[in-house]
């Protein structure tokens, strides 16, 4: 059995919106997942703090001071909790990410069973330059200097990294290419609120994809993503008309299953990072990584030594 982690101090800072709210009606508003007996309960315990005294459950909240809370040390939950290097310089280190780790601390659940706390362990001060879900394998970029981050985020947010991911999709697609550009943004959620899915007020998004093997009543498909929106893959199949073989959340269209209350994170589906182009921000090298998918990725027709013999191509 995991022992338990070291526990963790969440601080926010308040903006307007808590002005004038006393501290347990902000407290159960902005986190509703606990009650109010929670709440008041650590209140009552001196881990609720405002300022970094213990806070009062009636007092007033003023714009820019800092709530904090101290959450006692807990078990996380089992995950895989091992990584591969792919690719490692000066200045950047790209890793594979197992199906089922968390890319960074989520949920509440998450902590040091992260790829994040794992990949500081090994190289302290490495920031991740994006993220995968929770149920996504494949490759996760991160930055060993802060030259690096600036670069690759610039090239990040214009569209100039190539992204290309396999998934299995359900159904059998009618078409060797499918272009989808269903805008993304929140929608409501039972449990979280909201959750980021197709919507007409959404995020432009845009994705490419490209049957690689028809399975009966699966197709196993190469998706290239301009854009980089939460969830887009899965949301993009999904509204295309092909969830996600096991995907518990986005259902036909884009958006929640009717009366689910699955989370993005759940695991199920099968979706991979396999492969990422970009221009190194240091040496201006055009860079590619490539990870090999899990096997139920991978084409079943093979060449020598198991590997496949229609590679991911940018």
């Amino acid at each position: 059995m995991a022992g338990l982690n070291q526990g963790f101090e969440y601080r926010k800072r308040l903006s307007t919106e808590a002005a004038g709210m006393q501290v347990i009606e902000y407290l159960v508003r902005r986190y509703p997942r606990f009650s109010r007996p929670e709440w008041q309960e650590r209140i009552r315990s001196g881990r609720v703090l405002l300022d970094g005294m213990p806070s009062r459950e009636h007092e007033i909240l003023t714009p820019g001071r800092i709530l904090s809370w101290k959450r006692p040390p807990w078990e996380e939950p089992d995950v895989p909790l091992s990584f591969a290097i792919l690719h490692q310089d000066a200045d950047l280190v790209a890793v594979a990410k197992p199906r089922g780790l968390p890319t960074i601390p989520a949920g509440g659940c998450f902590l040091e069973h992260t790829l994040l706390w794992l990949v500081r362990v090994r190289f302290p001060g490495a920031s991740p330059l994006h993220r995968l879900g929770r149920g996504t394998s494949g490759i996760v970029l991160f930055a060993k200097t802060s030259r690096a981050f600036s670069g690759i985020s610039q090239e990040w947010n214009t569209g100039k990294v190539v992204k290309i991911y396999r998934a299995l999709a359900g159904g059998c697609l009618d078409t060797e290419e499918l272009e989808v550009n269903v805008p993304i943004g929140p929608v409501p959620h039972p449990i979280l609120r909201t959750v980021h899915a197709a919507s007409p007020t959404g995020k432009p998004a845009l994705s490419y994809v490209r049957l690689l093997e028809r399975r009966g009543t699966s197709s196993l498909v190469e998706v290239r993503i301009t854009t980089g929106r939460p969830h887009q893959i899965r949301i993009h199949l999904a509204a295309a008309g092909h969830p996600l073989v096991g995907d518990q959340l986005y259902g036909m269209g884009g958006v929640p299953a009717d009366g689910s209350r699955a989370l993005p994170g759940d695991p199920g589906y099968w979706l991979h990072a396999g492969l990422l182009g970009f221009r190194h921000p240091v040496s201006g090298a055009w860079t590619e990584i490539a990870c090999m998918p899990p096997p139920v990725l991978r084409l079943r027709e093979q060449g020598p030594c198991g590997q496949d013999q229609e590679s991911m191509q940018i």
